[in-house]
C-alpha cells in the first residue's frame, strides 16, 4: 500500500536533486516522513553488527550515569535544607543532562528503541526475532554499562559527595509496589519514546536537545521510573549501603524494563504508526 505523502516524496524527489537540502531545510517534517525515518533507523539499528550494537549500548548506559551523578549531587545538598518541593525541583532541573549526552552522542539506549524498533514490524519490513535480539543486545549494554558507571562513582565519591543522595534515590526506586512501579515507568517510557519520536521530527540539533530535554524534565519533576538511569541510581545505591538487598535491585530492573517496553510499545509506536498510517492512505494506491 502507498500512502499520499509517498507520492508526494517521490515528486519531490524529481524536482530536487540535492535531497538533503531539500529535508534539512524544513523546521518540522511531515508525520509520514517522520514515521519513514523511524522505521529506516529501526531497520538499520535491527540490522547492525552485534559488537558494535552492545558497545553503542554499554556507552549508553555509562553516559546515563552523569544524570544519577548530578541528581545526587542536588539530592544529597537539599536533605540538608528539607524543602520538598525546591528539591522535587531542582532534582528535575538536573535530570535531563546525562539524557542529552546520552542520545545526542548517538549511543544506543534502550528507551529510545521501544518504540523505533517495533514501527518496521509494523510495517512489515522487519520480524519479531530481528526486535527481540535487538532489545535484548540493548538492555544487557545499558545494564553493564550502568554497572561500571555505578562502579566509578563510588570510586569517585571522595570528590562527588553525593553519598546521602544516593541512598535517597535508593529509597525511592525500593519503597514502591509493584503496580504504581510499573505503570510509573510505562509512563517514563511513553515519553521516552516520544522524545524519540520529537528528535526525528526535528532537523536543528537545539530544537533535538530541547526536546529531549522536555521529556526527562518531566519524567524528573514526575519521579517517574526509568529503567536505565534507575538502574545506575539503584546499583549505586546497592554498592554504597548496606541498606539495599539483591532482589530489590533485581525487582526493580525487571519491573521497569517491562514498563518502559510497554509504554514505547504501545502509546508511541502503535498509535503514531496507526493514525498516521489511516491517514496517509491513498485509496486509489496498490
Amino acid at each position: 500500500m502507498h500512502t499520499k505523502r509517498e507520492k508526494e516524496r517521490n515528486e519531490e524527489d524529481k524536482d530536487y536533486v540535492p535531497v538533503i537540502v531539500k529535508r534539512t531545510d524544513e523546521a518540522l517534517r511531515h508525520p509520514d516522513d517522520i514515521l519513514e525515518k523511524a522505521i529506516e533507523d529501526g531497520i538499520e539499528q535491527q540490522d547492525r553488527a552485534f559488537f558494535s550494537l552492545l558497545l553503542s549500548a554499554i556507552a549508553a548506559g555509562l553516559i546515563l550515569g552523569f544524570t544519577a551523578m548530578s541528581v545526587a549531587i542536588v539530592e544529597s545538598q537539599m536533605l540538608l535544607l528539607d524543602p520538598v518541593f525546591f528539591a522535587r525541583l531542582a532534582t528535575a532541573l538536573v535530570y535531563p543532562l546525562g539524557f542529552v549526552l546520552c542520545i545526542m552522542s548517538g549511543t544506543q539506549l534502550f528507551t529510545e528503541h521501544t518504540a523505533t524498533a517495533v514501527f518496521p514490524m509494523l510495517d512489515r519490513r522487519g520480524s519479531v526475532q530481528k526486535l527481540l535480539r535487538l532489545w535484548l543486545v540493548v538492555i544487557i549494554g545499558n545494564l553493564f554499562g550502568a554497572v561500571i558507571i555505578a562502579a566509578f562513582l563510588i570510586l569517585a565519591e571522595d570528590v562527588i559527595r553525593a553519598k546521602p543522595g544516593y541512598i535517597q534515590l535508593g529509597k525511592h526506586l525500593v519503597e514502591y509496589g509493584l503496580q504504581p512501579l510499573f505503570f510509573s515507568a510505562m509512563l517514563a517510557g511513553w515519553l521516552m519514546a516520544l522524545g524519540a519520536w520529537l528528535v526525528k521530527a526535528t532537523s536543528s540539533a537545539l530544537s533535538q536537545m530541547a526536546s529531549i530535554y522536555i521529556v526527562t524534565f518531566i519524567i524528573g519533576i514526575g519521579g517517574l521510573h526509568h529503567s536505565i538511569a534507575g538502574s545506575v541510581e539503584m546499583f549505586t545505591a546497592y554498592l554504597i549501603s548496606d541498606s539495599f538487598s539483591l532482589p530489590q535491585v533485581i525487582r526493580f530492573v525487571v519491573v521497569t524494563i517491562f514498563g518502559n517496553m510497554v509504554g514505547g510499545s504501545i502509546f508511541v509506536a502503535l498509535l503514531n504508526y496507526g493514525h498516521i498510517r489511516e491517514t496517509q492512505k491513498d485509496e486509489g494506491g496498490n
